[in-house]
């Protein structure tokens, strides 16, 4: 009888995964059970036949070329709730951003790209392009016709660059824009609970696409030009709308 004899290969090596490790020492992907549970609950499950699980899986076999090629961490919305459902609290979303960044930049989706850049372009970090002169317009412009239509509300405020506020309210960037009606609801909140909020002239666009991005330069440039306005103003609280 002869015997034959079956070797099976390691594990390839990851550069993908030596990188993470510098980052998130104490994670050990091995951890993980496998019991589908991140992608019972991932909005993302399916398209591009990917699933969390399938991808983490990848990553701890080394598969980094298949990884880098695939849009699928593209269409996460890196939103945690995998991390929240994982009974070993595998951070997922950081490997999906680390496999963003690993992406030439020039070569990430064009839409996040643009959106980024845009928010770069002046100190109000809209993804919109929008400067402090037209925002402030807008501003005053929909709370005039507002109070104008609605006596209840005459007395409303959407204030700008208000020191000592409670508040500081960010907001996102497109509807002031292209529905700027859409701010409406919130200051009518405010206001009917008596709040003491302001919105930053530099700031106050709420959505961060360089994050997205996995830009962390940007990501963090955009952060603390809010952070600084913010404390510039004296408020207590950043209320993130987004």
């Amino acid at each position: 009888m002869t015997e034959t004899t079956i070797v099976l290969g390691g594990k390839k090596k990851s550069r993908f995964m030596d990188k993470v490790k510098e980052i998130l020492p104490a994670g050990n992907l091995d951890l993980c059970l496998t019991c589908g549970a991140c992608s019972s609950g991932c909005p993302a499950t399916g398209l591009e036949n990917m699933d969390p699980r399938k991808f983490l899986r990848m990553c701890v076999l080394g598969m980094d070329e298949e990884i880098k090629s695939s849009t699928w961490p593209w269409m996460c919305t890196m939103c945690q709730r995998c991390i929240y459902v994982c009974p070993m609290q595998i951070d997922i979303p950081l490997l999906i951003f680390n496999t963003r960044a690993s992406w030439p930049r020039e070569e990430r989706p064009k839409g996040i790209l643009g959106s980024c850049d845009l928010a770069l372009k002046n100190d109000t970090g809209s993804a919109m392009g929008t400067n402090e002169e037209d925002f402030e317009f807008v501003v005053n412009d929909v709370l005039e016709e507002y109070r104008e239509a609605q006596p209840e509300f005459a007395d409303m405020e959407a204030p700008i660059d208000k020191m000592g506020a409670e508040f500081f309210l960010n907001q996102n960037s497109r509807e002031p824009v292209t529905e700027p009606d859409e701010m409406l609801p919130l200051w009518k909140i405010l206001h009917l609970a008596g709040a003491n909020w302001t919105y930053g002239s530099k700031g106050w666009a709420g959505e961060n696409y360089c994050m997205f991005l996995a830009d962390n330069d940007s990501w963090k440039h955009l952060v603390q030009v809010a952070t600084d306005q913010t404390h510039k103003l004296g408020c207590k609280t950043y209320l993130n709308t987004e």
